[in-house]
């Protein structure tokens, strides 16, 4: 058992403790202060951290303005259906903050929570809380994912993970090759391009979307034909569901799409999947044209999903030209000398993996990810929030992280009066 830095005598207990300050933890404590349940939230680092310190200068939302719907808070600037920027979503989320007292540790980690008899103990580096509920919203971006071939790669070739971009002098002189297309991905070979650097792209198979079709942005379309109430559990397969890449299309500039065979017509040179490093050789999967087929697919696919919707509501809306593939590769390296090509550095836009270490309580499936139902978990007294796909597509975003935050409050309210009841 680790050594405590206060006396078991001294912990201090609450109803609940909420781990994270993000949207998920900030949203669940306005409804938990709105149900008069007494809970602390606490937060390793200052509230929001990862909007204030973890986005590139150019970062915007991707979804449009009016989708930003936090508790009793939406979206109430004269710019609905544009991005905000993020020092403009940092203003935001501190607005919607200031609406109401949240009892916020912040500068506390977390390092411990354990069930012990029939409350939680809590662990902290500043302290020990006892609860009898937990809700852990400490999101999925803890731990940036490189694969472990990365560490054969020759150490003159720098390589940055997408956390640590900020900006395009951040890059070394040189050519940048930039590994992943998801939103992250293509947004900052963007950034990159647009700033006038050598930039290369090895692409993954995330999908894309259209930005701008038939007169509406295509996320207002999804809206209006219920895409965004699908549930987790209407879908087909629901585990491939939740590890699926976001779709990618930019909110730069007032939002676009991004084809990257438009790119690649314009001189972007691009590469399949990256398969091994040693050296200065970087290998590639032969897989570019297949990859850039299936964005296409998912593209095309929401399409449809429109058209079809617009043709059976009636409705009259411009007709758009056939999509056209302008561009497509006639040969695909698999093999390439970073050194020969000039390449100086690699830019790591793969992901990230949650970091549950602290989390002693049997609430994970063997992949390391929560068990639960629209929060709620079977081992009883833990919640999740801020998860993609927690519930629907927008449970990880400003677009549906306050129902489910409202749903597991709920939950926890019922539970403690279930309790008092007994105990009466």
């Amino acid at each position: 058992m680790p050594v405590h830095p206060l006396k078991p005598a001294a912990r201090t207990h609450v109803t609940t403790v909420v781990v994270g300050a993000g949207q998920a933890g900030m949203s669940a404590s306005y409804y938990l202060c709105q149900a008069g349940i007494d809970h602390v939230v606490l937060e390793r680092h200052a509230r929001f951290h990862a909007w204030k310190a973890d986005r590139w200068d150019s970062f915007c939302l991707v979804t449009p303005n009016w989708q930003c719907k936090l508790p009793d808070y939406p979206y109430r600037g004269d710019d609905p259906t544009g991005f905000m920027l993020k020092d403009q979503i940092v203003d935001y989320v501190e607005g919607f903050c200031a609406t109401f007292d949240a009892p916020l540790r912040e500068g506390v980690t977390v390092t411990r929570v354990e069930k012990v008899g029939e409350r939680f103990e809590v662990d902290t580096d500043r302290g020990l809380w006892s609860a009898d509920h937990v809700i852990v919203a400490s999101g999925g971006y803890d731990r940036p994912i490189t694969p472990p071939f990365a560490g054969r790669l020759d150490p003159a070739i720098a390589q940055i993970h997408s956390k640590a971009y900020r900006r395009p002098s951040d890059i070394p002189d040189g050519t940048c090759l930039v590994v992943g297309t998801g939103q992250s991905g293509v947004q900052m070979m963007e950034d990159l391009w647009i700033a006038g650097r050598d930039v290369r792209l090895a692409v993954g198979p995330a999908p894309r979307s259209p930005r701008w079709y038939r007169g509406r942005d295509a996320t207002d379309w999804l809206h209006a034909l219920g895409y965004y109430a699908i549930t987790i559990d209407q879908q087909p397969d629901p585990k491939s569901t939740e590890a699926k890449t976001n779709h990618y299309m930019s909110g730069r500039d007032g939002g676009h799409e991004i084809d990257l065979r438009r790119f690649a017509r314009d001189g972007l040179r691009m590469y399949g999947s990256v398969a091994d490093m040693e050296g200065t050789t970087i290998r590639f999967l032969p897989d570019l044209e297949a990859n850039l087929d299936a964005a296409d697919k998912s593209y095309l696919g929401i399409r449809q999903m429109i058209d079809d919707y617009i043709a059976k509501e009636g409705i009259d809306a411009p007709e758009e030209p056939p999509f056209e593939k302008v561009w497509r590769p006639e040969t695909e390296e698999i093999e390439i000398d970073a050194a020969a090509e000039g390449i100086t550095s690699i830019l790591w836009c793969i992901g990230f993996r949650p970091n549950y270490d602290w989390l002693r309580v049997d609430c994970l499936d063997d992949r390391g990810r929560p068990i639960h139902r629209r929060g709620i978990c079977a081992a009883e007294g833990v919640y999740f929030l801020g998860l993609g796909w927690l519930h629907t597509w927008g449970s990880g975003r400003f677009l549906g992280v306050a129902e489910d935050a409202e749903h597991v409050v709920r939950a926890i309210a019922e539970r403690a009066t279930i309790r008092r009841v007994g105990s009466g």
